[in-house]
């Protein structure tokens, strides 16, 4: 009976423990949507820029730097530029995350 009366307590405290892990986590969430994450391509040709939920939210192009008539070649150093910048985003939300986690490593589907 002790043993239950303890357990109850110690769901109790995870339950806290759990509560404050997900105010933590939604705080690091808007911190992230307001980060901005930039990234080039090309020597500088394109430049990326991406928030924390990983939406591209600037894109430039500096002629000065490439031949911007070779659209392919464009195509593909936006795409570079583009990924880069959303790897390094990735990166720092998993740093952050695991700030918030304590090193837990969640399941994916417990993330919000």
């Amino acid at each position: 009976m002790l043993d239950a009366l303890k357990n109850l307590g110690n769901l109790g405290d995870m339950m806290k423990k759990a509560q404050e892990m997900q105010s933590k986590m939604q705080q690091m969430q808007e911190e992230m949507t307001r980060k901005q994450i930039t990234a080039q391509a090309a020597g500088g040709l394109v430049t990326a820029t991406v928030n924390g939920k990983m939406q591209l939210v600037n894109l430039k192009i500096d002629k000065t730097k490439g031949d911007v008539t070779d659209l392919e070649f464009l195509e593909d150093v936006i795409v570079a530029a583009v990924s880069a910048a959303q790897d390094q985003a990735t990166q720092i939300l998993q740093a952050e995350m695991a700030k918030v986690t304590g090193g837990l490593n969640l399941p994916p589907g417990m993330l919000p």
